[in-house]
């Protein structure tokens, strides 16, 4: 029996393989693949298709919990209508989703940091600068940047890389010792 986590997007299937890496984890070599599944709708597809051999979990932002839920239930996989039944099967809930965790986690300070070391820091600042974000709280001008131009795939495994251990967000630590259990 393998594992197969399945999240929303790239960014998360980064995310979780660069806390992998981070953590001494060898994903491939314990049977386990990260696939992303191209947004949230597409789980009912992707859980229709697993074998009785794959062992499903993974990752979803707090908004996809009812079709998280429901595409599981269908499945077969079991009840999964709230967060808590959902993370009973081993598919953990980010709020409001992956990045907004690994921005509290870091800290603004400490995504900007990343930001700098990516190259991203002065576009960041002048995304910054436009009426419509002026005088918003940094954490919801990062979450609003990563979903544009600056490539939520490339700076949330860069994010997790800057991660003190002390500060990986639950959902991905969670995620990472479910599947870990054997």
């Amino acid at each position: 029996m393998r594992w197969v986590v399945l999240v929303e997007g790239p960014s998360d299937k980064g995310a979780v393989e660069a806390l992998a890496r981070k953590l001494g984890r060898d994903l491939a070599g314990e049977g386990v693949e990260v696939v992303s599944i191209g947004g949230a709708h597409a789980i009912g597809r992707v859980v229709a298709e697993l074998t009785d051999d794959i062992r499903p979990a993974g990752l979803c932002d707090i908004g996809e919990i009812i079709p998280f839920g429901r595409a599981l239930e269908r499945a077969g996989v079991g009840p999964a209508g709230t967060r808590e039944e959902l993370e009973a099967l081993g598919f953990y809930v980010c709020e409001p989703d992956l990045e907004g965790e690994l921005i509290r986690a870091l800290g603004a300070e400490g995504v900007e940091g990343v930001l700098e070391k990516s190259g991203k820091l002065s576009s960041f600042r002048t995304f910054q600068k436009q009426p419509q974000w002026r005088g918003r709280p940094v954490a919801a001008q990062l979450r609003r940047f990563f979903g544009s131009s600056a490539g939520k795939a490339r700076h949330a495994p860069l994010m997790v890389d800057s991660l003190p251990l002390d500060r990986i967000p639950r959902p991905l630590e969670a995620l990472l010792a479910h599947i870990g259990s054997g």
